[in-house]
């Protein structure tokens, strides 16, 4: 796989995840307050939680990506 297929792949994969597992996360661990009541932290919660596991995601992709080709050309 070349250098330019494996970054897409990591980057799609890890978008998926992150979108995904944040959403989840987002809303257990934040109220979600009316959106006439919504402030300027809780937006700032959120974005910071989708960021970390966009980050995170991203690295893990990253890694297992990694993993899987070394496992199968022997690089």
């Amino acid at each position: 796989m070349s250098e330019d297929t494996q970054k897409k792949v990591i980057s799609i994969a890890s978008t998926l995840i992150a979108s995904q597992l944040a959403s989840r996360l987002a809303g257990k661990l934040l109220a979600e307050p009316e959106t006439e009541s919504r402030r300027v932290r809780d937006d700032a919660k959120e974005a910071l939680v989708k960021a970390v596991f966009s980050l995170v995601s991203t690295i893990i992709a990253s890694i297992i990506i990694r993993q899987f080709l070394a496992k199968r050309w022997g690089a």
